[in-house]
C-alpha cells in the first residue's frame, strides 16, 4: 500500500476510486472499499481510496473530535483493501472548485479513475452542491461507472463516524465497537511524567497521543500493543484529581504482569471495557486500593 499527500504524483494507470472522510474506517466505510475492489477486479484496476486533511469542516468552522489520526486511518485503509491512499489537502481553492472540475481535474484526470464509489450522503464541490444524482449524470457523460453504497446498519443503527463518536463519548464501547468492526484505539508516544505511579508500586505509562481522545474520561480496561503483541492493562483516562486536577486529559496505562522501559515507544492502546469513572480520592491508600479493585475486575476481560 502507498500513501500518497496530494493528487500530483499519482501513478498514471487506471484505478478505482472511494471517495469519503473515512474517519474512524469503520464498517460503512469498509463496505465502500468491498464495493471499489469488487470494480477493480473488473476492470484491471487498482483500488484507491481518497480521504482529505483537514476534515473539511475546519474549513470553515470547528472540525468534529477525530476517531483516528491520518496514519492509523491509512493503515486501517490499506487493511480493507486500498492500494493506494490519497490524502487530499482541502484547501480553499479545492473547496471553491465546482462539482464537475472536481470530478474531471482530480478524480478523473489526476487519479485516473476508471469507476468512482462514494456513499449515499455523498455531497461534493462548491457549496457541497455535487450530489450523488450530479454524479450519476456525471459518469453518463465520461462513460465510467457510479457505484453508490447505501447506508449500513447493524442493529437498526446506521454506521457512521457521529453516532460511533457519540457512543466514545457515553463511555458505551460495545456499540462503538459494534460499528467499528473492531476496537477503538489511540496510537501515542510514551513519555516521561510525575511517575506517581511508580511511586506507589503501579507503574504506569503515560502516552502522548498521536491524535484526538474523542471517547469519555474514566478507567477502562485496554490492550496495549507494542512492537505487535497486545498486552493486557488498564488505563486512566482524566485529569489526576486525586493529585492535581488541571483540567487537561492525561492518559495513562499500566500493563498487568509485565515490566519494562517503554519510554520514547510508538503503542498502540485499545480499550476493551469501561470500568468505572474518574474519581478524587482522599488519600494515596484509598488511591491504591481502588487501583488494585481496577486491576482485578481488568483481568476478568482477559
Amino acid at each position: 500500500m502507498e500513501v500518497l499527500r496530494g493528487h500530483g504524483h499519482v501513478p498514471a494507470e487506471p484505478t478505482v476510486v472511494a471517495i469519503g472522510n473515512f474517519d474512524g474506517v469503520h464498517v460503512g466505510h469498509r463496505a465502500l472499499i468491498d464495493r471499489a475492489r469488487a470494480l477493480a477486479a473488473g476492470n484491471g484496476a487498482h483500488v484507491l481510496a481518497l480521504t482529505f486533511d483537514p476534515h473539511p469542516s475546519a474549513l470553515f468552522g470547528a472540525a468534529p473530535a477525530m476517531l483516528t489520526s491520518m496514519s492509523r486511518r491509512a493503515e486501517l485503509l490499506a487493511d480493507a483493501g486500498a492500494e493506494l491512499v490519497v490524502i487530499e489537502p482541502f484547501t480553499r481553492e479545492l473547496a471553491t472548485l465546482a462539482p464537475d472540475a472536481f470530478i474531471d481535474e482530480v478524480v478523473l484526470g489526476a487519479l485516473h479513475a476508471r469507476a468512482i464509489v462514494v456513499g449515499y450522503d455523498f455531497k461534493y464541490g462548491r457549496g457541497r452542491t455535487g450530489t450523488t444524482a450530479t454524479l450519476r449524470a456525471h459518469g453518463e457523460r465520461a462513460g465510467i461507472e457510479i457505484a453508490v453504497v447505501p447506508v449500513v446498519e447493524l442493529g437498526g443503527e446506521v454506521a457512521s463516524s457521529t453516532r460511533i463518536r457519540a457512543h466514545l463519548q457515553a463511555g458505551e464501547l460495545e456499540a462503538a465497537e459494534r460499528l467499528l468492526g473492531r476496537r477503538w484505539d489511540v496510537d501515542g508516544v510514551v513519555v516521561h511524567g510525575a511517575e506517581r505511579g511508580r511511586a506507589i508500586g503501579v507503574p504506569t505509562a503515560n502516552i502522548s497521543p498521536d491524535s484526538d481522545l474523542p471517547i469519555r474520561p474514566g478507567i477502562y480496561a485496554v490492550t496495549l500493543d507494542v512492537d505487535g503483541v497486545q498486552r493486557p492493562a488498564v488505563a486512566s483516562l482524566g485529569t489526576n484529581p486525586t493529585f492535581v486536577d488541571r483540567g487537561a486529559l492525561v492518559l495513562e496505562v499500566h500493563v498487568l504482569d509485565w515490566s519494562g522501559d517503554l519510554y520514547d515507544r510508538h503503542v498502540r492502546t485499545a480499550f476493551v471495557a469501561r470500568l468505572r469513572d474518574e474519581a478524587k480520592f482522599d488519600g494515596v491508600d484509598a488511591l491504591l486500593t481502588q487501583i488494585r479493585a481496577d486491576i482485578a475486575a481488568a483481568r476478568r476481560f482477559f
